[in-house]
């Protein structure tokens, strides 16, 4: 997918079809981040005494939901929606062992993930795009879990930070580029912003001269 591909109508309001694909992503990625927390507590054992750091490595697993919503459908605030609407799920639905505040780590992912996309004006979707998206939800949600948790003044700080930022890059970000193109080329996203987008950028072919 090119840069630079038209984007949606961003004023007219969301269509219900988009409404229904958000929720339904929110879902989905609510129960993959479940099973996500089970791979996070396996990895920490195996990880032994540096297990504690075994969620940094995992972390960008958790902003996919983000990148690849606003990816699309390509309106602002889907992103954050769908992150929202997933710990809402692994809340309310699985009894994630965070509880509510959850949701606020949620929000920042979502927020952090959703800023490169927007400054691109919800039409620029490269891997650079997508790889800003998943740095910024990453390193947004640690100073959250780092005042939460202690861990300002901890001598591993920067290994944290530099393990959940190239998590964020690897796993929320180009891995979300992989799902959604993955996705688009069967056909099923045609109907939305993205299969729009693309067909609008899409050369006209040629016609032989008689």
């Amino acid at each position: 997918m090119a840069e630079g591909v038209v984007g949606a109508r961003r004023r007219e309001p969301l269509a219900l079809k988009d409404i229904v694909l958000m929720v339904v992503l929110g879902v989905v990625f609510g129960f993959l981040y479940w099973a996500l927390v089970q791979a996070w507590n396996g990895l920490a054992v195996l990880m032994g005494p540096a297990g504690d750091l075994a969620q940094h490595v995992l972390l960008g697993g958790w902003l996919l939901v983000a990148p690849v919503a606003v990816a699309i459908i390509r309106r602002p605030g889907v992103g954050i929606l769908a992150e929202v609407i997933a710990s809402v799920v692994e809340v309310v639905f699985l009894g994630s062992p965070v509880g509510p505040l959850l949701v606020v780590a949620a929000l920042l992912q979502g927020l952090g993930s959703e800023i490169p996309f927007a400054l691109g004006r919800y039409r620029r979707f490269g891997w650079g795009r997508f790889a800003a998206s998943g740095l910024l939800g990453a390193t947004l949600v640690f100073g959250w879990s780092a005042f939460r948790f202690g861990w300002y003044g901890q001598d591993v700080l920067v290994l944290r930070l530099v393990l959940q930022a190239v998590s964020g890059v690897v796993l929320g970000g180009l891995l979300a580029k992989v799902v959604v193109d993955a996705l688009h080329r069967t056909g099923v996203l045609d109907g939305f912003a993205i299969g729009r987008a693309v067909a609008a950028g899409r050369p006209v072919p040629r016609r032989r001269a008689g």
